[in-house]
């Protein structure tokens, strides 16, 4: 893509409301626009960041063997109200009335929808298990958005719903999403730290919520420095397989929020407890049969007889991830993106745009980028080389290779990766460093 012809609305000064870098990083890079108070509009930059996390956690979700479907946004009252849930979830639920005066709401989750999907569709245990998810728009009406897409109203989200014949299997059920949900962050170069959480209103008795590392966390963590020698993309899984061993390995290791920590009680020595804030980016709940009591969601089982499902409910925040990544991976220059999520693995500066011997070497690394499948952005402009170099470290790409006049007649180009230092090579080097 080149930058003259690219919409990407970069701002000079930080606008006042952006109290955090993240949100301060997306508007000033022109990522996203604010529509009205914790909605927001993505631009091309951001929607690109999005849709690559969004591809990840496919990915990963895919390979646990759950099957994607698409639930609508808007839902019958009266469903709810059948789980019990419409009077309990407060004011964040948006309830509305179509023109028939049937009471609806903007879904802040979707666990009440799957359900009665999943009754009118399965009978027998010979159908089990099952684990739907999708990757959609929710709302949740909060009465003090802030933070940019951290805290916003309407959010992107991955939620998925396991169904099982018995505890035993939901809890393998349970255990394959413990596992994913390691390997979806690490992929985005996330630290993973799933740490015991209460349910909620969401309700359940088994429940994680997986924390990243960032100074701008909302929960001060306190963890063993261990976590950090661990690499989930390191371990070979195998889903059909029983998955506990992983899940206690992780979970053996001490972790915990300023809300569980017991300072005089810690098991962890004061030189190996590591203690910092995070964010969270995931929750998982195993919540029984708490919905399919009250929906009548059962199959038949083995002897013929009617039998409850067991169900769990996990979430990942997608848009929320935006932020968080850029919350853990950011200096005073901008963005620095790890190369998984990144909107464009690299940035081509034309020192001189108009030269021909310029003009010409970025268009030979343009194309070869391109023929390779690595993303480009190739800035053509007619700016100053400062106001270049200041953008790309901006919007954070992973690598920048820089074009000037001195350098083409020595047959180089500069080259270096984010937040480095700069290299001269070929531009035969550049290339095969790419890609």
């Amino acid at each position: 893509m080149r930058r003259s012809k690219y919409f990407m609305p970069t701002l000079k000064e930080t606008p006042s409301e952006a109290q955090i870098p993240s949100h301060r990083l997306m508007l000033r890079a022109g990522m996203v626009r604010q529509t009205a108070a914790g909605i927001y509009s993505w631009l091309p930059m951001g929607y690109r960041v999005l849709r690559k996390i969004e591809q990840i956690v496919r990915e990963e979700m895919d390979a646990t063997g759950a099957q994607e479907i698409l639930m609508p946004t808007i839902q019958p009252a009266e469903l709810w109200q059948e789980s019990g849930r419409y009077d309990d979830y407060g004011k964040e639920m948006l309830r509305i009335n179509d023109r028939h005066d049937r009471a609806l709401l903007y879904g802040p989750t979707h666990e009440e929808i799957v359900t009665d999907i999943f009754r009118n569709s399965v009978r027998s245990y010979r159908d089990l298990p099952q684990n739907l998810y999708q990757i959609h728009w929710k709302f949740r009406d909060e009465v003090r958005p802030r933070f940019g897409v951290m805290r916003g109203r309407e959010f992107f989200m991955k939620d998925n719903y396991s169904f099982d014949i018995d505890a035993e299997s939901a809890r393998r059920s349970y255990n394959k999403m413990f596992v994913s949900y390691l390997r979806t962050f690490a992929r985005m170069g996330l630290t993973p730290i799933p740490m015991q959480a209460d349910s909620g209103a969401i309700g359940g008795d088994m429940s994680h919520e997986f924390i990243v590392l960032a100074d701008t966390g909302e929960s001060a963590v306190y963890c063993d420095r261990d976590w950090f020698k661990t690499d989930p993309l390191s371990l070979e899984i195998d889903f059909d397989a029983d998955l506990q061993p992983i899940v206690d390995r992780w979970t053996e290791l001490y972790a915990a929020t300023d809300e569980k920590h017991d300072a005089e009680n810690c098991p962890i020595d004061e030189k190996q407890l590591y203690t910092g804030r995070g964010i969270e980016v995931g929750h998982i709940f195993y919540f029984g049969t708490k919905y399919s009591d009250s929906m009548g969601a059962t199959v038949s089982d083995s002897e013929g007889k009617e039998t409850k499902v067991e169900m769990g409910s996990y979430g990942i925040g997608v848009s929320r991830l935006v932020g968080a990544i850029i919350e853990a991976n950011h200096d005073d220059d901008g963005i620095i993106w790890p190369e998984s999520v990144a909107p464009f693995k690299a940035g081509i500066i034309n020192l001189r745009a108009g030269d021909e011997g310029c003009d010409g070497v970025c268009q030979q690394l343009y194309d070869g980028l391109t023929e390779a499948g690595v993303d480009a952005l190739y800035d053509d402009r007619d700016e100053r080389a400062g106001v270049k170099f200041a953008e790309m470290d901006l919007i954070g790409l992973p690598w920048q290779i820089a074009v000037g006049p001195r350098g083409v007649k020595a047959g180089t180009v500069e080259i270096k990766q984010r937040g480095g230092e700069r290299e001269e090579v070929s531009v035969e080097s550049a290339l095969a460093r790419l890609t």
